[in-house]
């Protein structure tokens, strides 16, 4: 853990001595740098009482430092500070927001969701003059298994620092035989690894990234599913479909052709709009000549709101976006969203997306199995469910082709693929 990379993830197979190196590196720099600040999360508190608490109070001289059970602090006697901490909920993340520490570490970094991470790196800041870090440690698996690899495994090679917008990253691999200690000590662990299931020894054992048990769309392809932005044919229709919330507006432009093909050609993903500003932002996506077939829209919208009496479509339509309910049963409509992903006998599928959707290339296969309703999605992390939910609600809700039309070779528009 000795990385000087601004974001560093040291990560593989159990046994690895991951927890147990990311405590001696925030000892280590305690010692070195006085009166720094450090924070150290596991996604729950009592994940925190089982494992990190009482493997530091065996490891941490008490000469140099003392544990405050209540704060859940070391302070070391050169002014540093060591401090526990966990987020649960989404929101547990702004207990930290007027926090500045050097050094920020997440012991197992794919128990969080990418948007607590992002947060939390914001944290990391000082005038000190300090080394300013994030060190991770984690096993593949869990409900950020998705973003953390497409962050640190698929970017760049095992062992290179690379440069990226924000800072430096690193993945150094784990694997069982880093921790001989462990081997000397327990030498029947590696056999008790081998008798887990066959996905479970693969995360655990091998530390394996490419998993995909428990993934919802297996049938996702980059290569089948994303295309480059193209031409849309006036023939086509137009449909708008959302998935509003104070926490995020997630609109889909999907163009359909006549028989049948879907293209999400546009995306805007954007927290934090009330209703005129949401409509504004949609209005503005959208070229002065584009038609606009259909806007569909989940049918909470039309819950009339305590506050103003009115419902949200009713708010929606007084800033000129009329929408129509789109069929909201989950299950139903996921099954329609597996039909239109699924290749054809042409061996394309019935929809596709345009590599500017960035969000909903993201998350759709990052969607896990709901673990008591298989035929569902899960609900957590929900910052992955936006843009999915708002396609779901176009494949349960599409309507048959109109009959196949014979416009010219060349009449069709050259729109703008906008994505935000």
């Amino acid at each position: 853990m000795g990385s000087t990379a601004f974001e560093t993830l040291f990560g593989g197979a159990a046994g690895g001595g991951k927890s147990h190196g990311q405590l001696l590196d925030a000892l280590r720099f305690a010692v070195c740098y006085p009166g720094s600040r450090q924070l150290m999360l596991r996604r729950t508190m009592p994940e925190l009482e089982r494992s990190l608490v009482p493997a530091s109070l065996r490891l941490y001289p008490q000469r140099i430092a003392s544990y405050k059970v209540g704060e859940h602090q070391w302070r070391f006697q050169n002014g540093s500070v060591l401090e526990f901490g966990f987020c649960d909920a989404e929101s547990d993340v702004t207990r930290y927001q007027s926090a500045e520490y050097d050094v920020l570490r997440f012991d197992e970094l794919t128990h969080f969701t990418e948007s607590q991470f992002t947060y939390l790196i914001s944290r990391v800041r000082g005038a000190n003059g300090y080394p300013k870090q994030v060190k991770s440690t984690t096993n593949p698996g869990g409900v950020g298994h998705h973003w953390v690899k497409a962050r640190y495994i698929d970017p760049m090679p095992p062992g290179t620092v690379a440069e990226f917008d924000g800072g430096s990253r690193l993945f150094l691999p784990a694997c069982l035989a880093d921790n001989p200690f462990l081997r000397r000590a327990d030498p029947d662990y590696e056999k008790r690894l081998r008798l887990l299931s066959i996905h479970d020894r693969r995360a655990l054992l091998d530390g394996v990234w490419e998993l995909d048990e428990g993934r919802y769309f297996t049938e996702w392809s980059p290569a089948l599913h994303v295309v480059p932005p193209h031409p849309i044919p006036r023939g086509w229709r137009r449909c708008l479909t959302i998935d509003y919330g104070l926490d995020m507006l997630a609109a889909l432009w999907i163009a359909q052709s006549p028989d049948g093909r879907s293209l999400v050609y546009r995306e805007l993903y954007e927290p934090n709009l009330i209703i005129s500003e949401a409509a504004a932002r949609i209005r503005a996506c959208e070229s002065a000549n584009e038609q606009i077939d259909c806007r569909l829209a989940p049918p909470d919208l039309w819950n009339r709101r305590q506050e103003t009496g009115k419902s949200a479509a009713e708010l929606f339509s007084e800033c000129g976006l009329d929408f129509e309910k789109s069929d909201n049963n989950r299950v139903s409509g996921w099954l329609a969203l597996h039909e239109l992903l699924v290749p054809r006998r042409d061996g394309r599928p019935l929809l596709t997306v345009a590599e500017t959707c960035r969000n909903l290339i993201r998350t759709l296969p990052a969607l896990r199995h709901d673990a008591r309703n298989p035929s569902d999605v899960a609900g957590a992390p929900h910052e992955l469910t936006h843009a999915p939910d708002a396609l779901r609600g176009y494949a349960a809700t599409v309507r048959e082709p109109a009959a196949p039309a014979r416009p010219s070779a060349y009449d069709c528009e050259i729109g703008a693929f906008l994505s935000y």
